[in-house]
């Protein structure tokens, strides 16, 4: 029977890889919520989400006191319902960072468990539109590294064969934005993907006087610009501007990317399968977006996202910022710059249990 008889949660402190700084924050370490479950028939599943270093505990209260005591007894196999019964559960803090990322830890063992007990890879079981994905680099675009850093980066990630890479902006000054996107242009050539990330640290009006300065140099998006609440303002910049605007890591429900989308309001969108509440409600807006013809190129966790991605037709590119490889056996593989999804039944993340064990906090 598929009936769940066991849920248990615990945290995981992930060091992070490289210092990773942006205009408004540190990556400090990565507090990893595990969620495994099992059922009567034998299956199991392992799910996990994730904060870049405050509100871990939170999450984990959240799934030990009110998420997992209502998960047994329930169908593993009824994905959907169990999902909307977390959410009705805990809708006094709905919609909200805290329940969004811990429904995304249980329903990814969810889709674990369907997976593995199906036979079946995530990428294949949520829709199997294309084995690959095109990787852009992240890792060499943080805001504290020089000019000459950034351009070091770039051209390591051109020729690994990466067809684009991201750097963060949001210096005091606009001018010394420009030109450390004008250095990297000139270095890597038109034919090279640049994309930028403020993380929401523009006004509106800057946001506007910074993208007409950075429209000579052909980026593929102005990611966050403003504060995620902000949806008019997103809207008027995507009006003023030629680059794309990138919304989404901020973002928790499906309702949210729907009103970004109506109005116009976001040319990629990046949702993030923790922060929207996990496979269930990450595919509601990869489709949606499909629908208005947006190109969907996801926040972080590139290791559940490589699957994701290859699972949908609108995807477009796949974030390339290694964060698991202390707790995990096997890397994501990665030909000709694309990420390719993996073939092992279930998230086809092979995790390293003894590290995981000792890293344990909670």
């Amino acid at each position: 029977m598929s009936t769940i008889t066991h849920a248990q949660a615990y945290l995981v402190d992930v060091e992070v890889e490289t210092v990773r700084t942006d205009a408004v924050q540190a990556f400090l370490k990565q507090e990893t919520v595990f969620v495994e479950i099992a059922t009567a028939d034998g299956g199991s599943g392992t799910g996990y989400t994730y904060t870049i270093g405050t509100g871990g505990t939170a999450v984990l209260a959240m799934l030990r006191d009110h998420l997992l005591p209502r998960l047994i007894g329930a169908d593993a196999r009824r994905v959907e319902a169990v999902w909307h019964d977390l959410f009705a559960a805990t809708r006094a803090t709905t919609v909200g960072a805290i329940t969004s990322l811990a429904l995304a830890a249980v329903d990814t063992a969810l889709w674990d468990w369907r997976c593995r007990s199906a036979g079946l890879p995530l990428w294949v079981m949520a829709g199997g539109a294309k084995d690959r994905i095109p990787l852009y680099d992240t890792e060499g675009g943080w805001l504290h590294l020089s000019t000459d850093e950034l351009v070091d980066g770039a051209k390591r990630s051109q020729a690994a064969g990466l067809p684009g890479v991201k750097i963060k902006i949001g210096k005091p000054s606009a001018a010394e934005d420009v030109e450390r996107v004008a250095a990297l242009r000139a270095a890597v050539g038109p034919a090279f993907d640049v994309m930028v990330d403020a993380n929401q640290s523009l006004t509106g009006a800057e946001a506007v006087r910074r993208a007409r300065l950075l429209e000579p140099y052909d980026l593929a998006w102005l990611e966050e610009p403003l504060p995620a609440d902000d949806v008019a303002g997103h809207e008027a910049l995507a009006r003023s501007t030629s680059i794309p605007v990138a919304v989404g890591e901020s973002l928790y429900s499906v309702g949210q990317f729907r009103e970004y989308l109506q109005r116009q309001a976001a040319g990629i969108v990046q949702v993030d399968v923790a922060r929207v509440g996990g496979i269930t409600p990450w595919l509601k807006v990869a489709h949606l977006a499909e629908a208005f013809n947006v190109a969907v190129c996801p926040h972080f966790l590139m290791e559940l996202h490589v699957s994701l991605c290859c699972a949908v037709p609108a995807s477009r590119y796949l974030e390339h910022i290694p964060q698991l490889r202390a707790i995990t056996r096997e890397p994501m593989a990665v030909v000709d710059g694309h990420a390719v999804a993996p073939s092992t039944p279930g998230l086809g993340i092979s995790w390293d249990r003894d590290q995981i064990d000792n890293r344990r906090v909670a």
